[in-house]
């Protein structure tokens, strides 16, 4: 895709491009379109209120597990193959949760859809950054992937709202047999065959089913922490069992000829600090969604179409901001567009705290909204061009396995860290004491949100400075030493 395309060439790619955003879409609702439903799942289906979050912590999981695998098996088994296949396991199970009609039905349903959005993420990426030529053309379609993907965190609590206010909670679930089973059906109509398979390679079986584990047990123990307490047996035996599971990933992979993730992929100081980036991305804007949940359904008694409503804002304030990153990334490069996008979220996310009271309004968390979210999406659309940058197109799916893992380990520990924290001063409380201890604990939370973000300034100092090439499509690295 060096050459400029032609005007045939170029409408498909914009139709593929449609449809690779669609995917991103589907997978992004999914991490927060149950959270407004989770009272009336409960209710109807007898969960417990301390399990509820099972039924969002069984889609983190083994999303956050199952990703590495997902972006070797896009290199090594064709990525239309696994992006076709990753839709319809969505749909599939998309299905079975809907029709569930006990808690246990409706976790695996869950289970399987985090298996589904591990396959989906890695290889939409690595289509895009296959399809795309890096620079300008590959910015640009990130974008637009990017807006449909970060705007999707908080479009799902709007959809997931709107869908339980007026259907029920299993439209949640519903919405994606017809999107997901439509986008597969496109899928093998837009984008382009797999290639043929050159020399035969190992698929790393050892490899993928230690790291497998490894990640699925770390986030669980992460998951679930806070809801059996860190001294669990259960939490603790997991977090043993996922570190020797992950140090023997690592002895095999040093010793193996064809290994699941190649550590030298590592020396790309691009993908490195991109998968830093994600991670902490993850654990500061990519939390904020669930405390504002939090404070609009449990501390101001918002209805779920009202909560999903009040996420109209930031939606349209973080597609904003991924055009902005666009734009920003092309003219003076992924490095100082992140250092921007920081700012501004660290800004936007500190002012925004002070809406967490149980007397302000919501037109109280509006500018922070506003700013926070513009901040979010130029860092959103950054990142992932940061972590693709410099990276073989035979191995863009396991490095965007890699940045994917980190941005569900940023995800994981971040709500597990801050959860804590926002609820050490509510033990004991009822009704207004409660309302307003929460509140304080949320607003604490938020500040540390903020304060993280700027920590994330220092770590994209590390990303090499980047230029434009005039009248080409990809930067170079400056001559100036970082």
């Amino acid at each position: 895709m060096s050459e400029t395309p032609g005007p045939a060439a170029g409408r498909r790619l914009g139709r593929t491009l449609a449809l690779l955003a669609l995917a991103q879409l589907i997978y992004s609702l999914d991490l927060n379109i149950v959270f407004v439903a989770l009272p009336e799942i409960g209710a109807d289906l007898g969960f417990p209120g301390q399990t509820q979050q099972l039924v969002v912590s069984a889609y983190v999981v083994f999303a956050g597990g199952f990703l590495l695998l997902g972006g070797r098996a896009a290199d090594l088994l064709g990525r239309r193959r696994i992006f076709v296949l990753a839709l319809a396991v969505y749909a599939v199970s998309s299905l079975a949760g809907g029709l569930a009609t006990s808690p246990e039905v409706i976790i695996v349903a869950r289970a399987v859809q985090g298996i589904g959005g591990a396959l989906l993420l890695p290889s939409t990426l690595s289509l895009i950054n296959t399809l795309f030529a890096e620079g300008a053309r590959r910015n640009r379609a990130l974008a637009v992937w990017g807006g449909a993907g970060a705007s999707g965190l908080t479009i799902g609590a709007l959809l997931g709202g709107v869908l339980t206010e007026n259907f029920g909670w299993p439209a949640v679930f519903y919405v994606n047999v017809p999107l997901a089973g439509l986008a597969a059906l496109a899928a093998l109509v837009m984008i382009p065959r797999d290639p043929a398979r050159g020399a035969r390679r190992r698929f790393d079986l050892p490899g993928s089913l230690t790291v497998t584990g490894g990640a699925t047990l770390l986030v669980f123990a992460l998951v679930e922490g806070p809801e059996l307490g860190w001294t669990s047996p259960l939490v603790t035996g997991a977090f043993a069992l996922a570190a020797a599971l992950l140090a023997l990933f690592t002895v095999i992979e040093i010793r193996s000829a064809d290994p699941l993730m190649p550590f030298r992929l590592f020396r790309n100081r691009s993908l490195s600090v991109g998968t830093t980036v994600t991670f902490v991305y993850m654990a500061t804007f990519g939390v904020l969604p669930y405390f504002l949940t939090v404070l609009m359904q449990i501390v101001h008694g918002y209805s779920a179409l009202k909560t999903g409503l009040a996420f109209l804002v930031p939606s349209l304030a973080i597609a904003t901001g991924t055009q902005l990153g666009e734009r920003l990334a092309t003219r003076i490069g992924d490095r100082a567009t992140l250092l921007i996008g920081f700012a501004i979220g660290a800004v936007g996310t500190a002012g925004l705290a002070f809406g967490f009271d149980t007397n302000a309004g919501y037109g109280l968390l509006v500018p922070g909204l506003v700013v926070s979210g513009v901040g979010q999406g130029i860092v959103w659309t950054a990142m992932w061009i940061a972590a693709a940058t410099g990276t073989a197109p035979h191995e863009q799916g396991v490095a965007n396995g890699i940045a994917s893992t980190a941005l569900n380990l940023g995800n994981a520990i971040g709500l597990a860290v801050f959860t804590a924290l926002a609820e050490l001063g509510t033990g004991g409380r009822t009704g207004q004491a409660l309302r307003e201890a929460t509140a304080h604990g949320e607003f604490l939370v938020v500040l540390l949100t903020a304060a993280g973000m700027a920590a994330a300034l220092l770590v994209t100092l590390v990303l090499p400075r980047r230029r434009p090439v005039p009248g080409g499509t990809k930067s170079e690295p400056a001559r100036i030493s970082v």
